[in-house]
């Protein structure tokens, strides 16, 4: 069912679809077409939510209030290539697909991102990344909207990008302009394919999971045989090394291929996923005193 707000349309009790194919529904939901549409969405809420592939994104059973915004429309998902290298990209672009582009144009630097599944809005928000390498490396600028409506453009300085965060947080990016270095086609496609043979052979990308679900801590103190005192590890070695690949919560269980994957069966529900979260992040602190902090966002209908 939808409602109409002047030229934009609302629907009501949608469906929020995620990459583990579990969670509730939100109260309303707008694909705004153009930015007027969208600040239209943010004088109906200025608190609201911008849903991008669901990769990243847990939902609670019992879904959101508020109103929920997808980018995903063809006035977000507009791309320019220019031969200098400078690539524009609608904040609902697919960074896969955009990935694909870039590497068809011989546009190098952003193939080391492969296997990430985002749009470009959510991966400058979370300085989307692995292995080899982050997108803030390649940004040259972000265009976003202020809850009030206000258009904005940061440069990459002004940004203040880091391990899995940046300062946009607060804003609706709209665009992101990146700097690529024009060259051979074939070897960015040699790059695409090492990435995506590490991706297949390390992370259980054919299952119900939504990438990792903490960040990789840096340590506080020195551990034995984990690392010294400064260094970030990954927390999938830690849930390993914890036990955690053994535990389950319902249809929600760590993956045996990563420890930082949580993968979902088809009896899962969100709350199965949440309840794991809590325990496997007991597991890690109890055995190393690591706190681990969440990679994956948690919609809740009380936030």
């Amino acid at each position: 069912m939808s409602t109409t707000q002047g030229s934009l349309s609302v629907e009501t009790d949608a469906l929020i679809p995620t990459w583990f194919h579990v969670g509730g529904r939100a109260d309303r939901l707008a694909r705004p077409r153009n930015t007027e549409e969208l600040t239209r969405c943010l004088e109906l809420d200025p608190e609201l939510r911008i849903l991008g592939e669901g990769a990243n994104l847990l939902v609670d059973d019992a879904g959101v209030g508020g109103l929920v915004v997808s980018l995903q429309t063809d006035g977000f998902r507009s791309t320019e290539f220019d031969p200098s290298g400078v690539v524009r990209a609608g904040a609902g672009v697919a960074l896969p697909r955009l990935i694909n582009q870039c590497v068809k144009r011989g546009l190098s630097g952003i193939e080391s991102l492969a296997g990430i599944p985002a749009t470009m809005g959510g991966a400058a928000i979370m300085n989307a990344g692995g292995a080899f390498g982050e997108l803030s490396s390649v940004v040259r600028s972000v265009s976003a909207l202020d809850r009030a409506g206000r258009e904005h453009t940061y440069t990459r300085s002004q940004i203040d990008f880091g391990y899995r965060r940046s300062r946009l947080n607060h804003l609706i990016v709209t665009g992101v302009e990146l700097q690529l270095e024009p060259t051979d086609p074939e070897h960015c496609r040699a790059e695409l394919e090492r990435c995506m043979v590490y991706k297949t052979g390390t992370q259980p990308l054919k299952d119900k999971s939504a990438g990792c679900v903490f960040k990789n801590p840096t340590l506080a103190e020195d551990l034995t045989d984990i690392g010294a005192a400064g260094q970030r590890v990954s927390a999938g070695m830690l849930i390993d090394r914890a036990g955690g690949k053994s535990m389950r919560v319902g249809g929600a269980s760590v993956s045996d291929v990563h420890a930082n994957f949580f993968v979902c069966d088809a009896d899962a529900c969100a709350r199965d996923v949440i309840d794991l979260i809590a325990r496997v992040r007991r597991r890690v602190l109890d055995t190393f005193g690591v706190s681990l902090e969440r990679e994956i966002v948690v919609w809740e209908r009380d936030r």
